[in-house]
């Protein structure tokens, strides 16, 4: 019988470090879920209800998002705790490589911010991307 291993892309205890800011639904990014971290950003986590509900999600926030994302060379955490603090100054692009665009939100601010909402939604396909083109040894 042939055991079938989820490998690690997301780590739980940055989901819950990053579902400590969650009112701004950051967590919920993190985890591959932009809809409703969309929602969370404009509504306070669902009047912060929503947010102490995650916390008993998380777990099956970050199963997921392991199943779903490919691991490889660009870690997913790493990228996002980019993204979330440092977001506007491109270091998340630069350290997956992506040098002109990183240099770029750090001259124009994250192109005024909306280069780092488009972020927000897409990192995760970004990283996963990159992922399956050049995979770890």
């Amino acid at each position: 019988m042939s055991e079938f291993r989820v490998q690690n892309s997301h780590s739980l205890l940055i989901g819950y470090i990053l579902w400590i800011f969650g009112f701004m639904g950051i967590h919920r990014f993190y985890y591959g879920r932009p809809i409703t971290g969309t929602i969370w950003l404009f509504t306070g986590g669902l009047l912060g209800i929503g947010w102490i509900v995650d916390a008993f999600l998380m777990k099956s926030f970050d199963e997921s998002a392991d199943r779903r994302f490919m691991i490889g060379r660009v870690e997913y955490s790493l990228a996002w705790l980019l993204l979330g603090f440092t977001g506007i100054f491109g270091l998340h692009r630069m350290y997956m490589g992506k040098w002109g665009t990183g240099i770029l939100w750090l001259l124009t601010g994250g192109l005024i911010g909306v280069g780092v909402v488009y972020d927000f939604w897409t990192l995760n396909d970004q990283v996963d991307k990159m992922n399956r083109l050049q995979p770890s040894h």
